[in-house]
């Protein structure tokens, strides 16, 4: 079920209102039963699978707390190996059994492993981390095991950040689904609010933007020069709202009932570092990593050369988990490479800021760092590796465009897919958004909203609203990180 789509729209409402209208002591039900139909809504069967591996992790939790010595060791293990096991199964084993076909038929051997047709379960990479949290949480002794089976299932599968996070903790979640929450008119605007902006980022920004990025890069031969630019600059755009905007009504919707999930996003294209982007991109996988991988490996800890070994781990690790595909683990190491570079260089880069204080201009640090970002979602974007190294060839190729023109050849490419209207609403809708992203610097543009006399808070509403209805392209767009 998307959250952009008649259903959800249907499914929302009804599920909020019954949620306050029942006693608490069966809310968890209902949220629970509301969370399988949504995942059902996709493919029903797998939900049997999320449901053993919930048993499991369950049963985990509580044998790891009750154990002492080396079998907590050994539950932890045998919990975090049927996730992986899972995630391993269904998404990376066809990844790395072509890879050895590969190297096989390369070596002059005739022997291939078989390869398995199994759709990737939605969301599998979001809810496995999620419920590896929760097991390892409880080893470290930071999260007493839930005792309530019904509570920690609904913490794997509460449906508002089921599919596509945020990833959250059980610290967070757990105490929260236990509170009784109370119908605050102030709180249900304010999730309404965030949902609205989600929704207006999804449907009016990112899917517009589909239609031009998508076109080119299916068949990115087909173009030279300007429109690989335009395209590639389009998608980082599109990846932005795509993801937050979910982020924005996962959050919101969660908001409306009174639960809070954590941010996932803080204006990362205003980052002036590529560890600074890392800081405000996609955060709850961030410090995931960092908590589960980086700093156990010994993060910064160690020696210089380990330190970075371990970042460079961090970072592969990351693109083999958006995807299991060469481009991704080339995007992963890409900027496992950028940052420990950045690492390395960190002396040699502050002596020359203070001889070229220039180099330290706010503005140039933001233009390097989203050029660097920009130039790796490349290899996130394009659908094999050979398709990523032509982009990157031709993208600044003048040959056609000086030939004929860069506004008979190279724009000529891009008009086709939108008529001037669509133009002038791609325009506004991004000048809306950079103007909220910027003063999001300096005020809670939410509460700043809020505090608007009333007949000014509601035109901003239907406002929103209607450039939802009215701009957003007919075809409903699936959000880009449910592959994962």
């Amino acid at each position: 079920m998307l959250f952009n789509s008649f259903q959800f729209l249907v499914f929302f409402p009804v599920v909020t209102a019954l949620f306050f209208v029942l006693p608490h002591r069966f809310r968890w039900v209902l949220l629970l039963g509301a969370s399988c139909v949504f995942y059902m809504a996709f493919v029903p069967a797998y939900i049997l699978i999320l449901l053993l591996t919930i048993v499991i992790d369950y049963g985990a939790g509580l044998l790891i707390e009750g154990a002492q010595g080396p079998r907590r060791r050994l539950y932890l293990a045998l919990s975090l190996g049927a996730n992986l096991g899972v995630l391993g199964v269904f998404k990376y084993y066809n990844f790395f059994a072509g890879t050895a076909n590969a190297l096989l038929h390369w070596g002059g051997s005739p022997a291939a492993l078989p390869l398995l047709s199994l759709l990737l379960p939605i969301g599998l990479s979001f809810h496995t981390f999620q419920a590896m949290s929760y097991t390892i949480e409880v080893y470290r002794g930071r999260q007493r095991a839930e005792r309530h089976f019904g509570l920690y299932a609904l913490y794997v599968l509460f449906y508002p950040q089921l599919v596509a996070g945020p990833i959250e903790r059980p610290q967070n979640m757990l105490p929260q689904f236990r509170q009784r929450q109370y119908f605050d008119y102030d709180r249900v605007v304010s999730g309404l609010r965030l949902m609205a902006w989600g929704l207006f980022k999804k449907m009016v920004i990112a899917d517009r933007l589909a239609r031009l990025v998508n076109e080119v890069y299916d068949a990115p031969t087909h173009y030279r020069g300007l429109p690989l630019l335009v395209a590639t600059v389009f998608f980082s755009v599109q990846i932005y709202c795509d993801f937050s905007g979910y982020s924005d009504i996962a959050r919101g919707s969660a908001r409306v009932m009174g639960f809070e999930l954590m941010q996932n996003f803080d204006r990362p294209y205003f980052a002036r570092s590529l560890p600074e982007f890392w800081r405000r991109w996609h955060i709850s996988l961030s410090t995931w990593f960092r908590d589960y991988l980086y700093i156990p490996l010994g993060g910064n800890r160690v020696a210089l050369p380990r330190a970075c070994l371990n970042l460079f781990i961090v970072f592969l690790v990351s693109g083999l988990w958006h995807g299991a595909n060469w481009t991704f683990l080339i995007w992963g190491a890409l900027h496992g490479a950028y940052l420990v570079v950045g690492m390395l260089t960190r002396n040699a880069r502050q002596q020359l800021t203070e001889r070229l204080p220039l180099l330290g201009s706010p503005v140039l640090n933001v233009a390097l760092t989203y050029a660097l970002v920009t130039f790796a979602w490349i290899f996130f974007r394009a659908n094999s590796l050979p398709d990523a190294l032509y982009v990157i060839r031709h993208l600044f190729d003048p040959s056609e465009a000086l030939r004929e023109g860069a506004l008979s050849h190279g724009l000529g490419a891009v008009k086709v897919f939108y008529q001037r209207y669509e133009w002038l609403a791609l325009a506004g809708a991004l000048l809306a958004l950079a103007l909220v992203e910027t003063a999001q610097a300096r005020v809670a543009v939410g509460g700043w909203v809020a505090r608007q006399p009333t007949p000014v808070r509601w035109a901003l509403y239907y406002g929103v609203v209607l450039c939802i209805a009215l701009l957003s392209p007919m075809e409903r767009v699936q959000f880009i990180y449910f592959q994962f």
